[in-house]
């Protein structure tokens, strides 16, 4: 495969210093290529195009940028395969995930902002003789960070909104997983964006993404990743008075009720704990379960985890891959190790000496889905992000207990609440410290709610009309009226 480049100023160019770092795949160890070991210099050179595309950017009509995102959108239609082949083979995850969710909702995001900014309208007040129009401008410069479980899904998250409200773009997609990145940049010159209003360069967190967000004209940072480097992030863009959004880690619940349907949710919840191997900040790895049908429950939920097919992700019949690389695959064994003498029993999976994929190459980071039982619900493998298929289970007496125990976490992202009875989730979903919850659903998304968390998953929220507040700057214009 040739080398993925640097994107800047519409041109594809090595890192100033001629250093690389290779993208491997995790499913076989093997190095795909090599991208840029970029610096503080391709920053700077990246933000200089930036800014000079900015006013004339800027100036073009809502209605234009709206067209250009449609056609980024159907330009990533047209290479649904190509990309789901790409993140694939990236970040280990089964074909069949990577078209249904990864290339697909890559377009849809282009998609629905470009609707969504169709029905924009600024809003107007009236009152002491005179019209208050709120207008929105570009914030200008903007830096986008986005992370290795959800490549190019996630990029385009960020991308179209930027791009819809008229803002230039220095993005930085994670080491780990630069493929399809690379590739929007070559949608992005094949359909001719304007030169400059899109840049993108590779390399590691501390060396460019710090750049990006320690630049003085790069006044926006948006930032998906884990909760550490967010708090760097806030503490270089806080005392600048940048815009920022962080959307950070997250331990989330999945609380099952004494009149959860199990013969009907058992699929779901399978999914909501391992979908991509848990490497979802969504997913629930945190099981609470009335104890008046917890035994019930244990035997059904490990019999369904053990139908999980682990292996090759280009087979159709696969449905997990691999985690994102063999440093990723230790750490999530060491939270096994730590679960089991934090007192926890393993049901089902386990290290990768302990339960080996069967017939998968030795240097794949494979492991099985695990399930733990037994701990504490305050405990570190129960409270502390793993990032990975591992999942404990916890019983609970009553409602109030199990509020308490959902909310026990630093974390706040999402949670999940599973019953017969609709208004009894919901009044329990408002108990949750979470940006989200789903009742008898999960990863079900509307575009135009937010997202985003509280705690330390994260600051402000994205998605339809929050992400357009996000990427703009508001001016109140009072004009007297004769």
């Amino acid at each position: 495969m040739d080398p993925v480049l640097n994107y800047i100023d519409g041109a594809f160019m090595a890192a100033q210093s001629g250093e690389t770092l290779n993208t491997v795949n995790p499913a076989t160890g093997d190095v795909i290529t090599t991208l840029p070991r970029s610096s503080s210099k391709d920053v700077e050179t990246a933000t200089t195009a930036a800014l000079r595309a900015s006013s004339k950017w800027a100036a073009t009509s809502m209605v234009e940028r709206i067209q250009w995102l449609h056609r980024l959108a159907d330009a990533l239609e047209e290479d649904h395969e190509t990309i789901a082949r790409l993140e694939s083979m990236d970040t280990g995850k089964p074909i069949s995930l990577a078209r249904r969710v990864d290339a697909s909702r890559s377009v849809a995001n282009f998609r629905f902002f470009a609707e969504f900014g169709e029905q924009h309208e600024e809003p107007t007040f009236s009152d002491h003789g005179a019209v208050n129009h709120v207008h929105r401008s570009p914030i200008g410069c903007v830096g986008l960070i986005t992370p290795w479980n959800l490549p190019l899904y996630l990029l385009t998250w960020k991308v179209a909104p930027a791009l819809l409200m008229g803002n230039t773009i220095v993005a930085k997609p994670s080491e780990l997983s630069p493929l399809t990145a690379h590739h929007l940049a070559n949608v992005m010159q094949r359909i001719g964006l304007p030169k400059g209003v899109f840049n993108l360069v590779h390399g590691l967190g501390p060396e460019v993404g710090q750049a990006i967000v320690e630049h003085p004209q790069i006044r926006g940072i948006s930032f998906t990743g884990g909760t550490s480097t967010g708090k760097i992030v806030a503490a270089t863009a806080a005392p600048m008075f940048k815009k920022i959004s962080l959307e950070l880690g997250g331990k989330n619940a999945t609380v099952v009720l004494d009149d959860a349907p199990l013969d009907e949710i058992m699929d779901d919840l399978v999914r909501a704990s391992f979908t991509n191997s848990g490497q979802v900040c969504l997913c629930g790895s945190r099981v609470l379960v009335d104890s008046s049908i917890y035994e019930d429950f244990k035997g059904r939920f490990v019999k369904a985890v053990g139908k999980i097919v682990i292996g090759d992700p280009t087979e159709e019949s696969t449905t997990m891959g691999t985690v994102i690389s063999k440093d990723h695959q230790q750490k999530v064994e060491s939270y096994i190790r730590l679960g089991v003498e934090e007192g926890g029993k393993v049901l089902i999976g386990g290290t990768s000496s302990e339960a080996p994929v069967d017939n998968v190459p030795s240097e794949g980071a494979f492991l099985r889905p695990t399930v733990l039982e037994g701990l504490s619900h305050t405990a570190r493998t129960a409270t502390e992000e793993i990032f990975g298929p591992v999942v404990t289970l916890h019983s609970f007496d009553n409602e109030d207990e199990a509020v308490a125990m959902a909310n026990a976490t630093e974390y706040g992202l999402a949670g999940s609440v599973w019953t017969n009875d609709t208004q009894r989730g919901h009044a329990f979903g408002q108990r949750l410290d979470t940006g989200i919850v789903w009742v008898n659903t999960w990863l079900n998304r509307d575009l135009r709610t937010p997202f985003g968390g509280v705690k330390q998953s994260g600051v402000g929220r994205e998605g339809g009309a929050w992400s357009l507040n996000f990427f703009s700057e508001l001016t109140n214009i009072c004009v007297l009226q004769p």
